[in-house]
C-alpha cells in the first residue's frame, strides 16, 4: 500500500450505509426531520432560558449551555452525513476531516464537564440549600462553564494535532459517516501509540467523570430521603430526575459505542454511534422540557 503524510494526502472517503436507493432516500427524510427537530428544540431552550427571567437560575444557565454544545455536535455530523447517505458515500478533504474530528470531540468532552458540573449544582441546591446561592453565584457559573469549553477545546486541538502527523495509507477509506478516531487510527499506517496514550489518559478522565456524578447522586438520595415531608422529598426528586435520565443516556451509548466487544460490525457501529450523535441531542431538550415545569411555565407565558 502506498503511504501518505497527512499534509500529502488529498481527501478521505467516507462510506455510510450501503442500501437501495429508496432505503436511502428514506433515511434521508427519517434524519432530517431529526435534524430539524433537534435545532428547534434546543434553539427554544436557549430562547426561553435568556428571556424568561424565573429560568435565570444556575441549574437552567447549564441546561442552555448543553444546548449549545448539542447544536454544535448535530451540526457537525449530520448534514455531512445527510450527504453520504443519498449518494452512498462521500468524500471529505482532509481540512474538513480534522474539523469535523475537532468539533466533534469538543461537544462530547464538553457534555461530559456540562453534565458533572450540573450535578454539583444539583448537589449544593439539595445538600446545602441555605449556602446554594452564596455558592452558585452568576460570576461561579459563567466561570465554570467557561472552564468546561476551555478545556474541551483543548484537549480536542491536542487529539486533532496528533492525528494530522499520522501517515495514511491509501486509499484513504473510511468505513463510517463520520470522522471519528477509531475509523481514522484504523487506516494508520504510522505508530499510533501517541494518539492511543491520549485516548487512554482522557478515557481515564472520562471514566473519573461519572464517578463523581455517581457520589453526587448518592449524597442527593440520601438527603432527600432525610426530608420529613413527601412533598419535599417529591419535588427534589423531581429537579434530579431530568439531570439523571440525560446522563444515564449519554454515558450509556458512549459505553456501548466504545467498550462493545470487538466483534461488531461496521454497520452496528454506525448505528450505535447514531445514538449519542444524533438522537442524544434531540431527546435532550424533550426530557428537560416535558418534565420541567418552569420551562412549560415560560413557553405558554411567552405564547
Amino acid at each position: 500500500m502506498q503511504e501518505k503524510n497527512l499534509s500529502e494526502a488529498s481527501e478521505f472517503f467516507l462510506l455510510g450505509f450501503q442500501s437501495s436507493k429508496i432505503l436511502n432516500i428514506s433515511i434521508f427524510c427519517l434524519f432530517l426531520m431529526v435534524y430539524c427537530g433537534t435545532i428547534c428544540g434546543n434553539l427554544l431552550i436557549i430562547t426561553l432560558v435568556s428571556t424568561s427571567k424565573t429560568l435565570h437560575t444556575p441549574m437552567y444557565f447549564f441546561i442552555s449551555q448543553l444546548s449549545v454544545s448539542d447544536i454544535l455536535l448535530t451540526t457537525d455530523i449530520v448534514p455531512k452525513f445527510l450527504h453520504i447517505v443519498l449518494n452512498n458515500g462521500g468524500t471529505i478533504s482532509i481540512t474538513g476531516c480534522i474539523t469535523q474530528f475537532y468539533f466533534f470531540s469538543t461537544s462530547e468532552v464538553l457534555e461530559c464537564f456540562l453534565l458533572t458540573v450540573m450535578s454539583y449544582d444539583r448537589y449544593v441546591a439539595i445538600c446545602s440549600p441555605l449556602r446554594y446561592t452564596s455558592i452558585m453565584t452568576s460570576a461561579c457559573c459563567v466561570i465554570m462553564a467557561a472552564v468546561c469549553w476551555v478545556v474541551a477545546f483543548l484537549i480536542s486541538l491536542i487529539y486533532s494535532l496528533t492525528i494530522s502527523m499520522l501517515t495514511f495509507c491509501e486509499p484513504n477509506i473510511i468505513d463510517h459517516f463520520f470522522c471519528d478516531l477509531v475509523p481514522l487510527i484504523e487506516i494508520a499506517c504510522s505508530d499510533t501509540y501517541a494518539i492511543e496514550l491520549e485516548v487512554y489518559i482522557v478515557c481515564l478522565l472520562v471514566m473519573f467523570i461519572p464517578f463523581t456524578i455517581i457520589i453526587s447522586y448518592v449524597k442527593i438520595i440520601a438527603s432527600i430521603l432525610r426530608f420529613q415531608s413527601k412533598i419535599s422529598r417529591r419535588k427534589a426528586f423531581s429537579t434530579c430526575s431530568s439531570h439523571l435520565i440525560v446522563v444515564s443516556i449519554f454515558y450509556f451509548t458512549i459505553l456501548i459505542v466504545y467498550f462493545f466487544p470487538k466483534g461488531q460490525t461496521f454497520n452496528l457501529s454506525k448505528v450505535l454511534s447514531l445514538l449519542y450523535t444524533v438522537f442524544t441531542p434531540l431527546i435532550n431538550p424533550i426530557i428537560y422540557s416535558l418534565r420541567n415545569k418552569e420551562i412549560k411555565k415560560s413557553l405558554q407565558e411567552i405564547i
